[in-house]
C-alpha cells in the first residue's frame, strides 16, 4: 500500500525482512564491521547511531530466496510485495539519511548520498537500478511514518530459487524470534512459527525443515 506523502520525511521505518532483522548485522551496517558469519566488511553509515526504535511487523507479500550470496554463501532473502502471503521483518526507526546509506551497502554502492525517495513515496514503488536490492517499496505506514525496505525487481515466481545457509539462516532465524519475543505473547512469534515460517519460504524449503530451523537457535 503506498503512502501518500511526497516530501521526505526525517525519520522512517526500514522494514528488514533478511539478516538486518538482527541487531548485530544490523549493527554493522551502521557502524562499520562485519558481523559473525559473514565475508564482507562494511563501512557504515554517516550517522552511526543505532535506531531510536525496533518493532516486529508483517508485511504483505512473499520473503524467498535467491542468487548467490557473495557474503554469506547460498541463496539471499528477498521480498514479493505483490505476491500473496505474509513477510515477518523488522521495523527499525532510522533517519532518511540512514536508510539511504543502509540501501547504498545493501546495492553494493558507497554510502554518503541521500536517495531521492520523494517517488517510493508517492507511487509505492521506484526501481532506481537493475540489481538485487535496488527497487524501494513502500510498504505503508507505521505510527504515521512511512515503511520501506528494498528488494529485487523481479517477481517471486521469474527467478531460480537456491537455499540460504546456515549462518544467514540463523541470523534471520534468531533475529526474527528475539523481536517477537521483546513485542511480548501478543506477536504470535515463537521458536516454532518462525521457523515454520523460514522453512516454508521458497528456496528455503529444498533443503531446510522447521526443526532444522529450530536447531540453529539453539
Amino acid at each position: 500500500m503506498a503512502t501518500d506523502r511526497t516530501e521526505t520525511p526525517r525519520l522512517l521505518w526500514y522494514a528488514a525482512y533478511g539478516s538486518n532483522v538482527h541487531p548485530e548485522r544490523l549493527r554493522a551496517y551502521l557502524a562499520g564491521g562485519r558481523p559473525r558469519g559473514a565475508d564482507r566488511w562494511y563501512p557504515g553509515c554517516r550517522d552511526r547511531t543505532m535506531p531510536a526504535e525496533s518493532v516486529p511487523v508483517e508485511l504483505p507479500g512473499v520473503l524467498y530466496f535467491a542468487t548467490t550470496s557473495p557474503v554469506w554463501g547460498g541463496g539471499r532473502a528477498f521480498y514479493d510485495p505483490d505476491a500473496e502471503g505474509r513477510t515477518l521483518a523488522v521495523a527499525h526507526l532510522v533517519t532518511a539519511g540512514q536508510f539511504s546509506d543502509i540501501a547504498a551497502q545493501e546495492m553494493y554502492r558507497e554510502p554518503g548520498t541521500d536517495l531521492e525517495l520523494s517517488p517510493v513515496l508517492a507511487r509505492g514503488r521506484d526501481r532506481i537500478g537493475a540489481g538485487r536490492y535496488e527497487t524501494l517499496v513502500c510498504a505503508g505506514e507505521l505510527a504515521g511514518r512511512p515503511v520501506l525496505t528494498c528488494t529485487a525487481p523481479w517477481r517471486v515466481e521469474e527467478v531460480p530459487h537456491l537455499p540460504p545457509s546456515a549462518a544467514y539462516l540463523r541470523f534471520l532465524a534468531t533475529g526474527l524470534l528475539a523481536a517477537g519475543a521483546g513485542a511480548g505473547a501478543g506477536s504470535g512469534w515463537s521458536a516454532a512459527s518462525v521457523a515454520e515460517y523460514l522453512a516454508r519460504a521458497p528456496g528455503a524449503e529444498r533443503e531446510w525443515s522447521a526443526a532444522d530451523v529450530l536447531r540453529l537457535m539453539e
